[in-house]
């Protein structure tokens, strides 16, 4: 039982880290109310924790590697429940603020190390198992969130989704301290400051920019000038990374196909599996009517298969070529989205997301282990925190876009909708809808036209719905099918679990 202990030491960090992703969305109009800011202020809550989070986690896999993959999980896990202690206290919404983003160091610090601190702990068929059961809780993490928050929030205080961390935290420091080893030797060299800069500048300015577009549309000449710094700034970063002795990201990697399409993966995954539960949350609370938890609930059938699938599958899915593994685990994820897609029609509620959900689940439980464990076979052992931050990066940006392009296509299709059945103002309303406005909206009509309004809110959010999940869906089979081509065996393949990382051949699998 003590060699599984480094394993539920990393899961509690992943666990807490991934939850804190979704947690927070149900708890959202208490913070409103008990805080006096308005929704769309408090949308920084969500925002500044992902901002952090996929701008740090690269830097913080690199800082990894020089100094040690276990002192910074450590230090990660301190900064999370000092950050977690100031959100659950925060009087006003500038100190919650401040905090999320705290937080989202702490976790970047936490995420960039995971997959080192499991391939250090574990070897053979016990490393396949380690990685399904930690690919099982982070599957299961985005679904279980909401969830977790209805449930605090509801039965104590918004407060309770921050306190809680704190005994986790604690347990997990203990564990830390007491069942993992010291890993392999740290790498000699500098912190590579300038690419640290340079890509949480680019990653930065990328993610606020879809932030942005998220709320104020793609129109705004602000939401290009973010992405043109973030441009800027990722030119710089390939420059320095070029010219570095010691770079923070290898370039030679992105000459190998099958690391490649473990970033393409990554990024593709979150966007098709994850990024679509900010809508259908906003559809259930606000026109549904569905309470927090009973919206959270919903995410079951997903957090169910992928855990199942995840856990059962490790010591199965070793040896097994990772390019058929992982494409199979996107297309089924593209699968449950356009099947969700087909049953969102008409006056369709919350069990048209069951069947699409379980499909969902099964392909989240089958990729997400494997992106951990072949990435971390590309590369030697000393540099496993750098592939770890690049594979997480990509899955923390393909969030933060895809909310942002699927939110662009919910309020598209809910004006068309709109615009068709004659309601004034189509643009306005669709994005009232989309940002879970609707009962205000409903309130302020004429009372002789508020079933007609009611009921065409209805349709219009069952439309944009069923719009998200049909370009997600396809963004699932396109990434499984890239994944497919991408990572085709080669001589220079390795297969699922292979017990010793080998470093990159930016030959053996360059196209």
């Amino acid at each position: 039982m003590r060699r599984w202990l480094p394993l539920l030491t990393v899961c509690l960090g992943t666990f807490m880290l991934l939850i804190d992703v979704t947690i927070v969305n149900v708890a959202l109009p208490d913070m409103v109310g008990d805080l006096g800011a308005s929704f769309g202020a408090l949308q920084w809550v969500i925002d500044a924790y992902a901002l952090a989070l996929a701008a740090l986690v690269l830097g913080a896999g690199s800082v990894a590697d020089l100094v040690g993959h276990r002192r910074v999980y450590i230090a990660g896990l301190a900064i999370f429940a000092i950050s977690s202690l100031i959100c659950g206290l925060a009087p006003d919404p500038g100190v919650l603020i401040t905090a999320r983003t705290l937080q989202g160091i702490g976790a970047a610090a936490m995420f960039a190390t995971t997959f080192a601190l499991l391939n250090s702990a574990y070897a053979g068929r016990d490393r396949g198992s380690a990685y399904g059961i930690w690919g099982a809780v982070a599957g299961a993490s985005a679904a279980v969130g909401p969830i977790l928050g209805g449930l605090l929030t509801e039965g104590v205080s918004w407060r309770w989704i921050f306190f809680v961390n704190l005994p986790v935290s604690a347990i997990a420091i203990v564990l830390c301290a007491t069942t993992l080893a010291r890993a392999h030797g740290v790498a000699r060299g500098r912190v590579d400051i300038g690419g640290i800069t340079s890509f949480t500048a680019a990653a930065g300015c990328a993610t606020y920019a879809l932030i942005r577009a998220n709320e104020d549309g793609w129109a705004q000449p602000g939401v290009w000038w973010l992405l043109l710094l973030a441009a800027l700034g990722l030119a710089a970063f390939a420059v320095l990374q070029a010219r570095s002795p010691h770079p923070m990201l290898d370039l030679a990697l992105l000459r190998n196909r099958a690391f490649v399409a473990v970033l393409l993966a990554g990024l593709l995954l979150t966007f098709a599996a994850f990024a679509t539960f900010t809508y259908t949350s906003i559809w259930l609370q606000s026109v549904v009517g569905l309470s927090p938890l009973e919206a959270g609930l919903t995410g079951l059938p997903m957090s169910i298969t992928a855990f199942a699938v995840s856990a059962g599958l490790g010591r199965v899915l070793h040896g097994r070529r990772p390019d058929l593994v992982i494409g199979a685990g996107l297309l089924f994820i593209g699968l449950g989205g356009l099947l969700t897609a087909a049953l969102m029609r008409g006056p369709a509620s919350w069990p048209a997301l069951i069947p699409g959900f379980a499909l969902i689940g099964i392909g989240v439980g089958m990729a997400t282990p494997i992106l951990g464990s072949v990435s971390m076979s590309l590369v030697p052992a000393e540099r496993g925190g750098m592939a770890a931050g690049a594979v997480n990066t990509t899955r923390q940006l393909g969030f933060a876009f895809g909310i942002a392009v699927l939110g662009s296509v919910f309020t598209a299709r809910a004006q068309s909708t709109l615009a068709g059945v004659g309601i004034p103002d189509p643009a306005h309303v669709a994005h009232a809808i989309a940002g879970g406005r609707t009962p205000g909206l409903l309130q302020a009509a004429p009372p002789s036209g508020r079933q007609l309004f009611d009921n065409a809110a209805h349709v219009a959010a069952v439309a944009g719905v069923q719009a998200t999940f049909a370009v997600a869906g396809a963004v699932g089979i396109l990434a499984g099918l890239l994944v497919i081509i991408l990572m085709r065996p080669t001589g220079g393949h390795r297969p699922v679990g292979s017990s010793t990382p080998a470093p990159v051949s930016v030959d053996a699998t360059a196209g």
